[in-house]
C-alpha cells in the first residue's frame, strides 16, 4: 500500500534553500518546495509503508537547522481538472 504524506517543515532563519535541497535529494521525496507563513518549507512523500516514513522522518528531523517537522498523511486524493486534461492530453499521444 503506497502511503502518501505532506511534511511541514520551519527551519532557522536563512537556511531554507540548504535545507529544502537536503530533504528534495532524499528517496521518497516527490517534490520539496519553499513556503510562506507558519512553515517554511513543504514536501510531498510517498513511501511503500509505514516504517518507510518514520525511517525519512527520522532522517529530515536529523538535519541541523530542522526546528519542527509536522506530517499530515493523505487520507483521500482527487485531481484537479488540469491535472486530468494534461494527464487525457498525454494518453492520447
Amino acid at each position: 500500500m503506497v502511503i502518501k504524506a505532506y511534511v511541514l517543515l520551519k527551519v532557522s532563519s536563512g537556511a531554507e534553500k540548504d535545507i529544502c535541497k537536503k530533504i528534495a535529494d532524499l528517496d521518497s521525496i516527490i517534490d520539496a518546495s519553499i513556503i510562506y507563513g507558519e512553515y517554511d518549507i513543504i514536501a510531498k512523500v510517498s513511501t511503500q509503508e509505514i516504517a518507510q516514513l518514520n525511517d525519512l522522518i527520522d532522517k529530515i528531523r536529523g538535519i541541523p537547522s530542522v526546528i519542527l517537522t509536522s506530517t499530515m498523511i493523505v487520507a483521500q486524493e482527487y485531481k484537479g481538472k488540469s491535472t486530468r486534461e494534461a494527464l487525457n492530453v498525454q494518453s492520447q499521444k
